[in-house]
């Protein structure tokens, strides 16, 4: 069974050779590391709007968890063809075609579709950069020219793409009717329904490494916002912690996450990926807790 269209054979005939390495640059808007280093960067910088933010974050966690479940289920291989073989480059490009214009594992649904679908439009629906109608110009760009890319490389057909931007925008309008509905809870559910996915996702892939990981970072960052959420609701005045049931339920998941996380990295460590897991998901916490921190202290005079 073959998921082609066919025009692909049509397109290599006339791309250029250097084509790939243009590809496979522009294929890097919407690869794992750059989204993470885009809404990490945003949520770090941004002050006044770090909830709508933080519910991103928990978007794009929540994201990976699904793509990686869908994936598993599916279990479709990536097509066998490549736009430019390895060998008609210079030697010099070689460490950067295999660095952006490969892919290995399940080919359907698309992962970059998926995910570019999901973070650019969120931060279109809830950045604060330019005018509402600019940012969704600027994401629908972006997530047509990744999924442009990925078919043009040759490591997606063409049906992967658009089932994973089709998935993509169902899930959108799901979980913003819920962030909309709870608009104080945006952090929360965001990283709560990175928590639930995570784990369906590490249920469906029979505990892969990738899901393993994956539920590390969500309890991490879960347990991150609640302790920062804490920090600024005490600082608000709505202390102590044991005279409000919200304060007490906040704390209570944070020590909870914590915990659990510090337990998976001391008992396995250092051979299971879920040591690694633990340990990702410390990291995360405090990546997730310290701006909040350091703008409390430079309000506090500390």
């Amino acid at each position: 069974m073959t998921r082609g269209i066919g025009w692909f054979d049509a397109f290599r005939e006339v791309a250029p050779e250097w084509a790939v390495v243009v590809l496979g640059l522009v294929t890097q808007l919407g690869d794992v590391w750059f989204l993470g280093v885009l809404v990490g960067t945003s949520y770090w910088l941004e002050t006044d709007n770090r909830d709508r933010i933080a519910a991103v974050f928990g978007v794009l966690l929540a994201g990976l968890s699904l793509i990686t479940a869908l994936k598993h289920v599916f279990a479709l291989p990536r097509p066998e063809r490549t736009l430019v073989a390895a060998e008609a480059l210079p030697e010099a490009v070689h460490p950067l075609y295999e660095a952006t214009a490969t892919a290995t594992g399940y080919g359907f649904p698309s992962g970059h579709a998926l995910l570019t679908t999901i973070v650019y439009l969120s931060l279109a629906e809830y950045g604060s950069v330019g005018t509402r109608r600019n940012r969704y110009i600027g994401a629908a760009g972006i997530v047509t020219v990744v999924c442009f890319s990925r078919v043009g490389l040759g490591v997606h057909y063409l049906v992967d793409v658009i089932a994973g931007v089709g998935i993509g925008l169902v899930f959108l309008l799901l979980v913003w009717r819920l962030l909309d509905r709870y608009p104080a809870r945006r952090g929360t559910l965001g990283f709560g329904l990175a928590v639930a996915l995570a784990a369906v996702a590490f249920v469906t892939t029979d505990a892969a490494s990738d899901a393993v990981l994956l539920v590390g970072a969500s309890v991490g960052a879960f347990a991150g916002w609640q302790f920062a959420a804490l920090v600024r609701e005490v600082d608000a005045g709505r202390g102590p912690i044991r005279g409000s049931r919200a304060l007490t339920a906040r704390a209570a998941a944070v020590a909870a996450g914590v915990v659990s996380l510090v337990a998976l990295s001391g008992y396995y460590w250092p051979v299971s990926s879920l040591a690694g897991s633990g340990v990702l998901g410390l990291v995360v916490a405090a990546f997730v807790t310290l701006p909040v921190l350091y703008r409390s202290e430079r309000g506090s005079g500390i």
